[in-house]
C-alpha cells in the first residue's frame, strides 16, 4: 500500500502498526524511497545507515513480545553531532573525518531500547556554528519548502529530513536556537528541553553550559512523546538532573502568557514577523489566554551573553582536535606544526573565527572585563526570567526576527546570521524550556514560527500552550 507519509504522526503510526495495516519494513522502505529521491538536491541526509534491517528486526521482536511503546519502530533521523556505535559522527567537520563512534549517545541508547528505527545521519553547520546550514564541510542542505532558501541552523538537515518526508521525526540540538529556528523555518514543531533534562553524554561539545538535545516533529504531540522517551537520567552526564529533583508540586497552568514588548520594538524585526505574531496573539485569545505586557529590561543583553560565553566554551571543548587523537592529521616534522596544520585544514572559516573569539575572551586582561561580566549578566537574566514567571505561565515571541533567507544572504556578514538568535537565545542562558510552533504562511508560503518559553522543568506548559494553538491555526 500507499502510505501517506505527509499526514502520519506517531499515534497514528502506532495504531497501524498494530491493526496490521503496514508493517515496520513497509514504512522504511516507503522513507528510503523518498530520501533516494529528493536527498541528493536537499542534502538533509550525509548518511543512510547500513544497519537498517537489524534495526527493523529488532523492532519487530519488540512488538512480538508485547513490550511496544509509542516509539517503537518510528524512523527517525539524527543530527551528525551525536554518537551512534561504529557509525561516522563528524559534526559536519573536515577536522572529524572518518571518524567512528565507539559508543552510543545518551538519547541514542535510549531511542534504541525502545526499538527506534534511526534511519542516518544529517547535515549541520559545522560543530553546530551557524544559522543557516551553510557552514557544513559537506556542503548546503536546502529548505524543502523552498530551495532557493536556508533551512535555517545548525539542525539543518534534521528538520529538512522530516520537511521533505524523509523522516516521521528527527533529534537536533539546540545551543542558542538550533532546533527551534530552523523548525520554524520548515514549517515544524522544535523543542528545546530545560538543561539537564535530556543527556548530552555522547554528544559532540559546542558549549557545554547552553547545548541541550531536543525533538523536532510535525506536532506538538510527536514532539511531547519524544521528549518523553529520552526525558531519563544518565549518569555519564554530570549535568543530567536527577529524576526526584524534577517533580513540580502543583503544576497548575493559569493561560496567563507574557509579551515583552520592548524587546519586540528593537531594530531587524521584519514587519511580517511581527503583524504575523500579533495574529497569534489574538489565536491565543480565542482560545481563552489572557495576553498581558511585560518587562524584561535586561533580555536584550542574552545576545551579547552568548556571543561571550559560547565562543569562550568553544574555544575549550575544541581544543581537544589536534590531529592526534582522532579524525584528520597531516604529518609535519613538529608537533606544533601537526597541531597547526590539522586544525588550520580541518576547521572551517566561522569554527575558526568562533576560536580565535573565544581565545581572545578568556586571555589574561580580559577574562575579567567579558567573560566573568557575561556569567554576571547571564545570572540577573535568568532570575529576571524566574521573577516573571511568578505573574505569567510563559512568555510568546516570534521564533525568528527574520523569514527564511536566501542563500549567501547573510553568510558574509556575521553579525546579521548572529542576529537570526535574537528571540530564541535567551532560553539557553536561562536553562529553560522553549518550543517553536508553526504560525502560519505568508503569500509566498514561507513558513512563521510563534516561541514560548517557559518556566524552568515546565514543559508540560508548552505542550498545553501548543495544543490549543494548533488548534486554531
Amino acid at each position: 500500500m500507499k502510505i501517506d507519509l505527509k499526514n502520519l504522526n506517531i499515534e497514528k503510526t502506532h495504531k497501524h502498526f498494530t491493526d496490521g495495516d503496514f508493517t515496520i519494513r513497509d514504512l522504511v522502505n516507503e522513507y528510503l524511497d523518498v530520501i533516494k529521491e529528493k536527498n541528493h538536491d536537499i542534502n538533509a541526509y550525509l548518511e543512510v545507515y547500513d544497519d537498517i534491517d537489524i534495526q527493523i528486526e529488532k523492532a519487530e521482536k519488540i512488538f512480538k513480545d508485547g513490550n511496544a511503546t509509542l516509539m517503537t519502530g518510528i524512523p527517525m533521523a539524527i543530527k551528525d553531532n551525536m554518537l551512534c556505535v561504529d557509525h561516522i559522527a563528524g559534526a559536519s567537520s573536515k577536522i572529524l573525518d572518518g571518524y567512528k563512534a565507539t559508543y552510543d549517545a545518551g538519547v541514542i541508547k535510549q531511542l534504541k531500547e525502545q526499538g527506534v528505527i534511526i534511519l542516518g545521519r544529517t547535515n549541520m553547520d559545522e560543530f553546530a556554528m551557524g544559522s543557516s546550514t551553510e557552514t557544513s564541510a559537506y556542503g548546503n542542505t536546502k529548505n524543502p519548502l523552498d530551495t532557493s532558501r536556508v533551512p535555517g541552523g545548525s539542525s539543518g538537515g534534521a528538520v529538512s529530513a522530516v520537511a521533505m518526508n524523509g523522516a516521521l521525526a528527527s533529534l537536533g540540538s539546540d545551543t542558542g536556537g538550533s532546533i527551534r529556528q530552523p523548525a520554524s523555518f520548515t514549517g515544524l514543531v522544535g523543542l528545546k528541553p530545560t538543561y539537564g533534562t535530556v543527556s548530552r553524554s555522547g554528544i559532540i561539545s559546542m558549549a557545554s553550559s547552553l547545548d541541550q538535545v531536543g525533538p523536532i516533529g510535525k506536532n506538538v504531540s510527536d514532539v511531547e512523546i519524544i521528549f518523553n522517551a529520552i526525558n531519563a537520567y544518565d549518569n555519564l552526564d554530570s549535568t543530567c538532573i536527577p529524576l526526584e529533583k524534577r517533580k513540580i508540586s502543583n503544576p497548575t497552568i493559569s493561560k496567563r502568557l507574557g509579551i515583552p514588548r520592548e524587546f519586540l520594538s528593537g531594530e531587524g524585526i521584519d514587519k511580517e514577523v511581527l503583524k504575523n505574531f500579533e495574529e497569534s496573539c489574538q489565536k491565543l485569545k480565542n482560545v481563552g489566554y489572557e495576553l498581558v505586557d511585560v518587562s524584561l529590561p535586561l533580555i536584550k543583553y542574552s545576545l551579547a551573553v552568548y556571543y561571550i560565553i559560547m565562543p569562550a566554551e568553544v574555544s575549550s571543548n575544541l581544543a581537544r582536535y589536534d590531529g592526534i587523537r582522532y579524525g584528520l592529521s597531516e604529518q609535519a616534522d613538529k608537533l606544533f606544526d601537526v597541531y597547526s596544520r590539522s586544525r588550520g585544514k580541518g576547521f572551517g572559516k566561522e569554527v575558526r573565527r568562533r576560536i580565535l573569539l573565544g581565545t581572545y575572551i578568556l586571555s589574561h586582561g580580559y577574562y575579567d572585563a567579558y567573560y566573568n561580566t557575561a556569567i554576571k549578566v547571564r545570572g540577573a537574566i535568568k532570575n529576571e526570567l524566574t521573577n516573571i514567571f511568578l505573574n505569567v505561565d510563559a512568555i510568546i515571541t516570534p521564533t525568528s526576527p527574520c523569514l527564511p533567507f536566501k542563500f549567501n544572504e547573510k553568510i558574509k556578514d556575521p553579525i546579521a546570521m548572529y542576529m537570526s538568535d535574537l528571540f530564541t537565545v535567551p532560553a539557553n542562558i536561562a536553562d529553560i524550556p522553549a518550543i517553536s510552533i508553526p504560525s502560519g504562511k505568508n503569500s509566498e508560503g514561507l513558513p512563521y514560527g510563534l516561541h514560548i518559553m517557559a518556566p524552568y522543568l515546565r514543559e508540560d506548559i508548552l505542550f498545553t500552550i501548543g495544543k490549543d494553538f494548533e488548534k486554531q491555526v
